[in-house]
């Protein structure tokens, strides 16, 4: 990006940047006159760009002027993935572009991708609105500024798009001394270095960092342990949280985020509950039968982007269960807390020659292959192996076969045996929720450290 187009993305954040550490703490009255604010400006700029919205409001005969707060937005019906990812183009504003907006994919358990668009302002403003959080990581590291950072992604991960974005788009040095490692990199060369670069902050995947700090307490391994860990993508095991904050007595925390939405929610110093977005994302939670249910009632999750302007989604169901509590937080904050998210719990897959593998690695085979409607890997045994494929039809399968069944033996190993299948749809289970990579081995041992984390030619 130019010079110019720099400079108005360091606007942009300093824009919005005032108050941002403060807003969390703010009186609940004054917090929702932020948030009315912003359900006024998305719902009229739904009404006047976006085709589903427009369309929408003309035949329920609602008027945008009339949707004032998020009460108001019960007017409105619940929009499933199904139904965006059958026709994305019609909820893009007509005022996005190339030119002021990127695209992300989703990820993780519907192993269905949907494009999101965001658009290059609210994406700017983040950085302003992430001060809240770094509120959190600057108390626990003992840091106000430039504590150390290292990432445990998969390569072209949506944090790492974003934060690359960050850089074209603005002058604003972004403060952490970050490092990237990728989860496809030997166990052993991870733990290196962990030792060498000496980060405050480890973030990475739940079921990746559970399996990481086990190997090293069960094998008495030399790492460097950071002064907080940060986990997101899928939810953590309680035994792995108790790995973690006892025995390694490092504070463990979360954030609530998602390529729909990148502010939800986020852990404070507490370590327990969420502290909702409410200004940014609004969050309800429902029944089975979409009526919004009472504090402390377990539901779907249903959120409502207020900052996005490219892909807007207002009443979209996101796919986690959760429940809204009223309870007061120790901490001050007045912003609301979500309690007992059940998010995906990912299997790790457990390799023949000691490999452990996260599921991230397998979606990345399938990332940009659109003709994949959805995917589910089965490992049966250790070296036994089915995919199942959804296509358009059985002669797209056939060509798409023998480069995924070959992608997949870089990563499982050559000695594995793949069955594969083609399916016209895939059923989820009892929860509703489907499970992209499923392990029936059920093997939770840490391994040796000359075995890798997935493999030298993960893409």
């Amino acid at each position: 990006m130019n010079f110019a187009k720099k400079i108005y993305g360091n606007l942009v954040v300093l824009q919005n940047l005032p108050g941002q550490k403060r807003i969390p703490y703010l009186p609940e009255e004054k917090w929702r006159a932020l948030q009315d604010a912003r359900v006024q400006a998305t719902v009229r700029h739904a009404a006047a760009t976006v085709p589903h919205y427009r369309e929408l409001f003309r035949a329920e005969r609602i008027d945008p002027r009339e949707i004032r707060s998020v009460a108001d937005l019960d007017r409105l019906p619940l929009l499933d993935k199904a139904t965006i990812r059958q026709a994305p183009e019609r909820f893009l504003s007509e005022s996005a572009s190339d030119q002021n907006a990127l695209s992300f994919v989703t990820s993780g358990s519907t192993s269905a991708p949907i494009k999101i668009y965001h658009d290059h302002h609210s994406m700017l403003a983040n950085i302003a609105f992430g001060e809240r959080e770094r509120d959190v990581l600057a108390k626990l590291c003992g840091k106000g500024v430039r504590w150390r950072e290292l990432l445990l992604l998969y390569p072209g991960a949506t944090f790492l798009r974003v934060f690359d974005f960050y850089r074209q788009a603005s002058f604003i040095p972004l403060r952490p001394d970050r490092y990237t490692l990728s989860v496809a990199e030997p166990l052993e060369s991870v733990v290196q270095a962990i030792d060498q670069f000496r980060p405050d902050v480890i973030i990475g995947y739940a079921n990746y960092l559970e399996m990481l700090f086990r190997t090293v307490a069960v094998r008495s391994l030399r790492m460097h342990l950071p002064r907080l860990v940060i986990f997101g993508g899928e939810a953590m095991t309680a035994p792995g949280r108790q790995l973690i904050t006892e025995q390694f007595d490092i504070p463990l925390i979360a954030l609530y985020n998602a390529v729909e939405s990148f502010k939800i929610g986020f852990m404070c110093e507490e370590g327990k509950d969420y502290h909702l977005h409410e200004d940014l994302c609004h969050v309800k939670i429902v029944a089975k039968s979409g009526k919004t249910v009472a504090d402390g009632e377990q539901g779907e999750v249903i959120i409502s982007n207020l900052v996005n302007r490219a892909t807007v989604l207002l009443n979209y169901r996101l796919g986690d269960f959760a429940s809204r509590t009223s309870r007061t937080c120790a901490c001050g904050r007045t912003l609301p807390l979500l309690t007992g998210l059940e998010g995906r719990v990912e299997d790790i897959l457990h390799l023949p020659d000691g490999t452990f593998l996260h599921p991230m690695a397998i979606w990345a085979i399938f990332k940009h292959r659109v003709e994949v409607l959805r995917y589910q890997l089965i490992q049966h045994e250790t070296a036994r192996f089915e995919i199942r494929l959804v296509t358009t039809d059985q002669q797209t399968y056939q060509k798409l076969l023998p480069a995924i069944l070959q992608d997949l033996r870089v990563l499982l190993g050559g000695s594995s045996s793949i069955e594969a299948t083609f399916h016209e749809q895939l059923e989820t289970h009892g929860t509703g929720k489907f499970r992209a990579v499923i392990s029936m081995c059920n093997k939770r041992e840490p391994y040796p450290m000359t075995w890798t984390a997935g493999g030298q030619g993960a893409p």
